[in-house]
């Protein structure tokens, strides 16, 4: 599985984010990856497929998405961190069948509070790693996501964080991580298509 975080580009803005699904959704069939976008509140109607939002601040707020047909949220990414407590809050009055992807940003966010939360997954994406374009997660602590993944269960995780290529995601696969969270490396791309049909085909390795 793809999430790809749209966050507050001006390439996502109104038909940015129109065109940036349909890309999505082509690559997907394409390859029969699951590739998930996450889009602002204010795009998630019009984009006229299913998504998740990057956020949500309180269970209202998922309880309306749910009944547009939102797919469920990003929790405490980069962009929009959240209190632990609050996340907790969050999380108990979620809408059945709403999912929701808890963000971390460490090893010690996991095994401190996060393990004792149930959200239908994690991802793991250490914050220095963000928007690089050189380094990945997946190379620079290859060890953590494998530890996170232990300390963390049955609960499937994510990971993002410089994703930036097909080895990164085979990588991640190996170590223990079912799917990869983009954001830059993909709505920046002077091809975003391409870009994102070579992530997908880590998968088919």
């Amino acid at each position: 599985m793809i999430i790809v975080n749209f966050k507050l580009y001006p390439q996502t803005f109104g038909d940015g984010a129109i065109n940036l699904t349909k890309i999505c959704t082509k690559v997907s069939q394409q390859t029969g990856v699951k590739i998930i976008p996450a889009v602002s509140a204010l795009d998630c109607y019009r984009v006229n497929s299913p998504t998740l939002l990057q956020s949500v601040d309180n269970f209202t707020q998922a309880i309306q998405a749910s009944k547009i047909g939102v797919l469920g949220t990003l929790l405490n990414h980069s962009d929009h961190r959240l209190k632990p407590g609050t996340i907790s809050q969050i999380l108990k009055n979620f809408p059945q069948n709403f999912m929701s992807i808890l963000c971390l940003q460490s090893l010690g966010q996991a095994t401190t509070w996060a393990k004792k939360l149930k959200p239908t997954y994690f991802a793991y994406e250490p914050k220095e790693l963000i928007g690089n374009k050189y380094q990945s997660v997946a190379t620079v602590k290859p060890e953590t996501i494998t530890n996170i993944a232990k300390e963390l269960g049955k609960t499937p995780l994510l990971v993002g964080a410089g994703i930036h290529c097909q080895a990164d995601v085979i990588a991640s696969l190996k170590l223990g991580a079912i799917g990869i969270l983009v954001s830059s490396d993909i709505v920046t791309s002077s091809d975003p298509e391409s870009q994102l049909l070579d992530l997908a085909q880590g998968f088919k390795v």
